[in-house]
């Protein structure tokens, strides 16, 4: 008798797809791939998803969802608004653990600025992180790391602009890793803006 497939979540499937695309870029994978990835047929995924590109919208739509949550347990494990803020930037200098790695996530930016679906929910997950660091900033403020008077809709779009600018331009010089070029550019604009 044949083993019955084993059943997995979309979970399950998303952190297999997750593993895959920060090895390679999006013309370098199949379903089976991430089915091989995730313990299950390449068939159940095509049952599931239909197609590479669906499962890539319901990946994108499930991130753009989970925003608000990961930043609440961020602020749940950090002592300070600041903390919180400091430790969503090591999120986003993870995608520079390497020039490859940063190439591929550059590659599926290219998908998700040119697919109206995939940029849907980018943009969706972009506006839930921009709230959420204006309001850790609000926090700041209120606690005494910021000067009460700071405009954090203002520095919200700059740290924005900060931690994107600062990841490729990382890529660019690589003496440093990641993380410590994208911290040390965060701490100076937030020392401009009053940061204790």
């Amino acid at each position: 008798m044949c083993a019955r497939p084993r059943k997995v979540s979309d979970e399950d499937v998303f952190a297999a797809a997750h593993r895959i695309m920060s090895r390679l870029g999006p013309a370098q994978w199949t379903l089976g791939d991430i089915a091989a990835e995730a313990g299950v047929t390449a068939g159940a995924l095509v049952q599931r998803f239909g197609s590479k590109r669906k499962l890539l919208i319901a990946l994108t739509e499930q991130t753009a969802g989970a925003t608000p949550e990961m930043f609440a347990a961020l602020r749940a494990t950090h002592t300070s608004p600041l903390a919180a803020l400091r430790a969503y930037a090591d999120c986003i200098a993870q995608m520079g653990e390497s020039p490859g790695a940063l190439a591929h996530h550059l590659a599926y930016l290219q998908l998700d600025l040119t697919d109206p679906d995939l940029h849907r929910h980018v943009r969706a997950q972009a506006c839930a992180a921009r709230a959420a660091i204006r309001d850790l900033l609000i926090q700041a403020a209120a606690t005494g790391e910021l000067p009460p008077s700071v405009d954090a809709q203002t520095l919200a779009r700059a740290v924005e602009v900060t931690l994107s600018g600062s990841l490729l331009t990382w890529a660019f010089y690589q003496d440093a890793p990641a993380t410590t070029c994208v911290r040390e550019d965060l701490d100076a604009l937030l020392r401009s803006f009053g940061a204790t």
